[in-house]
């Protein structure tokens, strides 16, 4: 079955960075696009940024561009998110997802405080 695992979360300092992992198993994954998304304390799950499964074109939320760039890896089947000049209000859980496919893992801790 569709499995995701996501890592690499952890709290950092405004401003700091942080590189989120997430391992995919139970599908072919190079025939899938890849989303990031996130989920705030009481507030709803919002995507952060997609990868396309030809040509790795990527999207972003306008809240993190700039700031976030997602990568893949179609041979270890991984996708990345790389976080930069992280703000407090990143602060939430984050979660891989096949895109328009669904499937969710237990998601990864981001906490953005000094």
């Amino acid at each position: 079955q569709v499995q995701l695992v996501e890592s690499g979360g952890g709290l950092v300092q405004p401003g700091g960075s942080l590189r989120l992992s997430c391992a995919a198993s139970g599908f072919v994954f190079s025939n899938y696009a890849m989303s990031w998304y996130r989920q705030a304390p009481g507030k709803e799950r919002e995507r952060v940024s997609t990868i396309t499964n030809e040509h790795d074109i990527t999207t972003y939320a306008d809240f993190v561009k700039g700031r976030f760039t997602m990568s893949r890896d179609n041979n270890q089947n991984m996708v990345y998110l790389q976080m930069n000049s992280l703000k407090p209000e990143d602060t939430a859980v984050y979660y891989c997802t096949r895109t328009n496919y669904g499937g969710w893992g237990p998601g990864t801790q981001v906490t953005v405080s000094s």
